[in-house]
């Protein structure tokens, strides 16, 4: 019997997680619905009225996405004018996301776009990402959100993780000076 090079973990196959092994499966039967029902569309009322919709859902986006760049641009002026810092989101990213939604082609996406302009959704849809980020960060490592961005944690090669703060000396004291750049 002969024994083989033990094997590292990391040359051991990782497991997938479920968004990596079911979005592509997801994204595949989203267009395979999409193509149907605008051909389904097509069959029922015609080519014209299928191509009249897909542009109206492209202006109605890009004006979505205007009004909504707007106001979030408006927001943060006048918080950075009264000194404050800027609001928390205040619902701009998910209507930009239905306007983007709106303006790629297809049914499905034009329902899913126009449910995120509404308020109630919208609200239940942000709560929904709040609680998910809140438990996965909780998963990931104890402590706070600001702890997490403060620490450095370097990955060596046998596997030991040394934590670690990132000092940046590029710049030189007050009243030294740097030496000359030689060939």
């Amino acid at each position: 019997m002969t024994t083989g090079a033990p094997t590292s973990p990391y040359t051991a196959r990782r497991r997938r997680s479920r968004l990596r092994r079911y979005l592509p499966l997801g994204l595949a039967a989203w267009l395979v619905l999409e193509i149907w029902l605008l051909t389904m569309v097509a069959g029922a009322a015609g080519g014209l009225t299928v191509f009249l919709l897909l542009v109206a859902g492209l202006v109605a986006g890009s004006v979505v996405i205007k009004r909504a760049g707007r106001r979030a641009f408006r927001s943060l002026n006048e918080a950075l004018r009264q000194g404050g810092s800027p609001a928390r989101g205040g619902g701009n990213g998910l209507t930009m996301l239905g306007g983007l939604l709106l303006m790629i082609p297809g049914l499905v996406s034009d329902a899913a776009g126009l449910l995120l302009l509404l308020p109630p959704v919208q609200k239940a849809v942000s709560r929904f990402a709040e609680n998910a980020l809140e438990r996965s960060l909780r998963k990931a490592a104890p402590g706070s959100l600001g702890d997490a961005f403060q620490q450095v944690r370097i990955h060596r090669p046998d596997g030991k993780v040394v934590q670690g703060e990132v000092i940046r000396e590029d710049r030189p004291e007050p009243g030294e000076r740097r030496p000359p750049l030689t060939r």
